[in-house]
């Protein structure tokens, strides 16, 4: 659908058409609404239509990173563990076939004003190309990665070479047989460097923290190894729903020192040939909490990288003797050659703690050791205003007037990491203060998907006109969330996860750290009495949502 002919009034308007965007609409449809996506890339698939960078891959791995409907996976086989964005993309492509999603979605729709209609309680949206909607339930299914972050580097604009953010990727990348540089060491950063590294002629990559990179051990998936596993394809993703993380790994229970040196690692050993988030998913829980057994981690990671680098400076700076954080404070990206690739003759690598950029130049970037580096190609791969700039970003704004902007300058508030004061009938998917970051995307967006249609149907058959998350609860809520993170390793890095990588952004964690499991039985007690949140009724009499 592309045409701007107004939608008529809608049940549910569903902004973005990834993962979360997509399921909601199979849900809510389900249940007889008249629910409508607008997206602003021109197909859907979310994160996996906005990236296409060379060698752009997922980092969950198959089975697991899928949806869970027969109807989906029935017929569809995938060709490695872990797809890559181009069969990703394909795979979307047969989701909107097996579940006719495109008919109840506008492309090319990007939003661009969103604002409350009290007397009518309803929603009014309006896109950049003038498309329209009214609804009565607005959900945010906007993602944690989608806007992009430039950092402030002096003279960008004078580069007069192709300069090109990860996330918008060029249909023609001047890369092969080119001087490239490449500015970051997240994961993008690592699969980039991985692709370019291999064509480039010369390729310089800037690095202010070495990541601490996990072998991806990547292999390719047979049809009839998949057709045989779909037999237990449902009790899989009902375990994965379970758990904290959304992988159907196995954790160790109790600690890492019931084991002897011996014992640990072989276990160790072990977990590290699987590949992929083994080593830290289905490990002992004890790196988060205690700085010893942290240590004992990077060690091992260390002494399984270091041999890999063969140039003694590279070695140095990418593996060190001291972990450059905490362990797992910051997402372990999944590679397969990257550090072979950084070791290669016609790798540069620049520390940008020792040596930050000073600035851009025609042809090229100085740093502060005053040497002039030229290139053709400058990739930035310095990721995302994460979690958040995806909705500070949208012109929302709620009963108050205020856009999530001026609504968060002081940090990040939600009710259950679903719903915000002054904010009715709007729900978030896949956002801040829920377990986001720290799981498999696709389980963990049916599990919030599910919470909210649940919730949709009471408000419906209960007579509810409008709920929204008091701010008491949003504080509570808030609260428990910095409090669990206290006990862990976390806020001694500075990480996306803590919105750190964003000047001016508050330092604070985004993120439920209970899991999946524990974050739905959370909202499942709260939603059954609406314990928390504004409640208006169709009978105009208000609630205030029970206490215990």
């Amino acid at each position: 659908m592309g045409s701007a002919e107004p939608l008529g009034e809608l049940d549910v308007l569903i902004i973005g058409a990834g993962f979360g965007g997509c399921y909601s609409l199979y849900k809510l449809r389900q249940i007889g609404l008249n629910v409508h996506v607008f997206d602003a890339g021109s197909y859907l698939g979310g994160v996996w239509h906005w990236n296409t960078y060379p060698g752009a891959r997922v980092d969950s791995e198959i089975p697991y990173y899928q949806f869970s409907m027969p109807e989906v996976w029935r017929k569809w086989n995938w060709s490695e563990r872990f797809p890559s964005g181009e069969e990703l993309r394909a795979y979307f492509k047969h989701v909107d076939e097996a579940l006719d999603l495109s008919k109840d979605i506008t492309y090319s729709a990007n939003v661009v004003d969103v604002k409350y209609d009290e007397s009518a309680t309803r929603w009014i949206v309006t896109t950049e190309n003038g498309h329209k909607a009214v609804c009565k339930y607005l959900i945010c299914a906007t993602g944690s990665s989608f806007k992009p972050y430039y950092p402030d580097f002096k003279n960008l604009n004078k580069f007069q070479g192709q300069l090109i953010h990860s996330t918008r990727w060029p249909a023609v990348a001047n890369t092969k047989n080119a001087r490239v540089a490449i500015i970051g060491s997240g994961a993008t950063a690592v699969q980039c460097t991985q692709e370019i590294a291999k064509e480039a002629r010369h390729l310089t990559v800037y690095i202010r923290t070495a990541s601490i990179s996990l072998p991806m051990f990547q292999r390719s998936m047979s049809e009839l190894e998949q057709r045989v596993s779909k037999s237990s394809y449902r009790s899989m993703f009902a375990y994965c729903r379970k758990s904290k993380s959304g992988l159907g790994y196995d954790t160790q229970p109790g600690s890492v020192y019931d084991l002897t040196e011996q014992e640990r690692e072989e276990l160790w050993e072990e977990l590290w040939s699987r590949g992929g988030f083994n080593f830290n998913q289905a490990n002992y829980r004890d790196f988060l909490v205690d700085e010893k057994a942290n240590r004992l981690m990077y060690e091992f990671w260390a002494k399984k990288t270091r041999p890999r680098l063969k140039n003694p400076l590279k070695s140095a700076f990418l593996v060190p003797q001291e972990a450059p954080f905490a362990f797992g404070t910051k997402r372990s990206s999944l590679e397969q050659d990257y550090y072979e690739c950084l070791d290669k003759d016609n790798v540069d690598v620049v520390d940008l703690k020792a040596n930050p950029i000073q600035e851009f130049t025609e042809k090229g970037i100085i740093c502060q050791d005053g040497v002039v580096r030229e290139f053709d190609t400058v990739v930035m791969a310095t990721g995302f205003d994460a979690m958040t700039g995806s909705l500070t970003n949208m012109n929302i704004r709620g009963r108050d007037g205020l856009t999530f902007q001026q609504r968060w300058k002081d940090g990040v508030f939600t009710h259950l990491g679903l719903c915000s004061s002054g904010c009715p009938n709007l729900f978030m998917i896949y956002g801040p203060q829920a377990p986001t970051a720290f799981t498999n995307g696709p389980v963990f967006i049916e599990s919030q998907v599910d919470i909210l249609v649940d919730l949709i149907k009471k408000l419906r058959s209960e007579g509810i006109k409008s709920i929204e998350g008091k701010r008491s609860a949003e504080e509570q809520w808030k609260q428990a969330i910095q409090d669990a993170n206290d006990q862990t390793l976390m806020p001694l890095t500075d990480s996306w996860y803590m919105g750190a990588n964003i000047p001016g952004k508050k330092r604070e964690q985004l993120n439920y750290l209970g899991g999946i499991a524990n974050y739905e039985r959370e909202c499942r007690t709260a939603l059954e009495t609406l314990e928390g949140f504004i409640v208006v009724y169709e009978s105009d009499k208000q609630s205030n949502g029970c206490a215990k």
